[in-house]
């Protein structure tokens, strides 16, 4: 069951990424996406977290859980043509 769920999870992380890629390359993108995509990309690669990874569990769960909503939040900003386009 849990690994049915974080399949899903990757699956849709997965796919959002592309879009934002998509997204990124688009030549109608906002000029706010790049800063904001980069943002999301130093999180990732940064060693300092919201919760420090050391904490067991919650560590990995605030990168498991800010990394998708941010994604997400970024593609439900972009405009409605933008959209459309990169979800072909």
């Amino acid at each position: 069951m849990l690994l049915k769920r974080l399949s899903m999870l990757w699956s849709m992380v997965r796919g959002d990424a592309r879009l934002l890629w998509r997204a990124l390359r688009h030549p109608q993108a906002p000029a706010w996406l790049m800063p904001a995509a980069l943002v999301v990309v130093v999180y990732v690669l940064s060693p300092l977290d919201i919760i420090p990874d050391f904490i067991p569990v919650l560590g990995v769960m605030d990168d498991i859980v800010l990394i998708p909503l941010a994604m997400r939040f970024l593609l439900d900003r972009l405009p409605p043509g933008l959209r459309a386009d990169i979800a072909r």
